[in-house]
């Protein structure tokens, strides 16, 4: 996990590491940090031109000593202060622009100074104008193609309109130590380290999955949520549903049909060995419905994913809290932004990672709040209390996503992750998967294939001593 620091935790780590070394060694490193990352950008400094945007701050600081290191290897350097150019000022002709305005502790609205055409840009810790919070970018902040940013990632260069004003973001190391932060970003590395191979005695019923999903003309949902979990490692699905009888389900899941009214008792008996369950995509908002989806919620003994309808069967907050305080197993609530206001009464707003913790907080659950940069929240204390994952992008606005994440959650907890963990985790598999996918018209019918080749090369199982008895 890549850590995430917020500006308070940035200002409390910078005071902690100016008792081991002076300011202006950490200066001397970070500007030193920027020089590389110009080489790099504009191969090589001899007769490259270089225009460096200087604030008064550590940033401006930063972009100095940059400058002089790539003017002393050849590069013909000119330097501004930020505060002396106009709003939109144009910057001279160049072919490297450093842009070191202003840094983590900017709020409020700034009018960049105009690149010259052709010219890259590099940002010194977050682009000049981008909140390193919420990402919020009032007026008109920098454009970068670059950015390097000190000891750990910033929430505001993952959210907002951070991620497109950033470019490739870099985390330079310049010896800046810090506690555990609250937040973390999900990679790579955590599948392997998260996700135990399948042990050699496992069986169908081991890593078992049940599903409630479906109605009438909602029947892709079922299928959807039931070849997630299968592409993510369940060895059964037991699948509930109140679709058309003549519909295609998967071959391989253990299909049940719910009737209208008095369906949950039996669900819940024939999901009885299973290790999670997935309650909610596609299974309609009536109140009869709402009412069999409470039921199971109250009463599933396993850790539970609640999804789609069954989060608007919640209801608002107070409600929620209510029925799953009668649970005892652990739960995950996958909104997206419209879900997220009908059950708080307002939508997330900017800060993603803020506003997954007032309704974790709230409910007392695991929330996984769905959108460009997905936060995943629990409700306890500790650090990190925030998982966080970027993978994906607009690929995955396309419906029926939404189920197959169900059911790759689902799995993930069947397969013994903890609610949180299995939960980033999920979002994580599922964005990468689809970075597998066709640049333009990606289906969610094509997400499970995709995440078992995905997952393939990281949770390889053992072929040989399990058996479907």
């Amino acid at each position: 996990m890549r850590a995430v620091l917020t500006r308070d935790e940035m200002r409390a780590a910078d005071a902690a590491a100016l008792e081991a070394v002076s300011h202006e060694t950490l200066v001397e490193r970070a500007g030193t940090a920027v020089g590389g990352a110009a080489l790099r950008m504009i191969g090589g400094a001899y007769g490259r031109r270089v225009v460096v945007v200087a604030g008064k701050g550590s940033n401006g600081a930063d972009g100095r000593v940059a400058a002089d290191m790539l003017e002393r290897r050849g590069a013909r350097v000119t330097v501004l202060d930020a505060s002396e150019l106009g709003n939109g000022a144009a910057l001279p002709a160049c072919d490297l622009v450093i842009d070191g305005a202003y840094g983590t502790g900017f709020r409020g609205s700034y009018a960049a100074p105009v690149s010259p055409l052709g010219a890259l840009v590099l940002a010194i810790d977050l682009p000049s104008g981008v909140d390193a919070d919420t990402g919020e970018a009032a007026g008109e902040p920098v454009c970068a193609d670059r950015t390097v940013t000190f000891a750990a990632l910033k929430p505001g260069l993952l959210q907002g309109a951070g991620p497109e004003r950033s470019g490739t973001v870099e985390v330079a190391d310049i010896g800046i130590g810090f506690v555990t932060p609250r937040a973390s970003l999900i990679d790579d590395a955590d599948v392997a380290a998260l996700l135990a191979p399948r042990e050699r005695g496992v069986n169908k019923w081991t890593n078992a999955v049940g599903i409630a999903a479906g109605s009438a003309g909602m029947e892709g949902a079922a299928v959807l949520c039931s070849r997630g979990a299968m592409a993510a490692g369940a060895g059964m699905v037991r699948l509930g549903a109140p679709g058309d009888p003549t519909a295609a389900w998967p071959t391989e899941a253990v299909r049940m049909h719910l009737p209208a009214e008095g369906w949950s008792g039996a669900f819940l008996e024939a999901t009885s060995k299973c290790r999670a369950v997935v309650v909610g995509p596609g299974l309609g908002t009536d109140e009869a419905m709402s009412e069999e989806i409470r039921a199971v919620v109250a009463n599933a003994p396993v850790p539970l994913v609640i999804d789609a309808d069954a989060l608007t069967a919640l209801g608002d907050v107070s409600s929620a809290r209510t029925l799953l305080d009668k649970r005892s197993a652990p739960t995950v609530l996958t909104p997206h932004d419209g879900e997220y206001a009908r059950v708080t009464g307002s939508a997330p707003g900017e800060d993603r990672l803020a506003a997954a913790r007032r309704l974790a907080a709230a409910v007392g659950a695991v929330v996984l709040l769905k959108g460009p940069l997905t936060a995943v929240a629990r409700p306890a204390s500790g650090a990190p209390d925030v998982l966080l994952s970027d993978a994906g992008g607009p690929a995955l606005a396309t419906a029926g996503s939404g189920d197959v994440l169900s059911g790759i959650i689902a799995a993930f907890l069947a397969r013994g992750v903890g609610p949180h963990e299995a939960a980033a985790l999920a979002a994580h598999v599922h964005g990468r998967a689809a970075m597998l996918g066709p640049a333009a018209g990606l289906v969610a019918g094509d997400l499970p294939e995709l995440v078992t080749r995905f997952l393939s090369g990281y949770a390889a199982e053992a072929r040989s001593g399990g058996h479907d008895g």
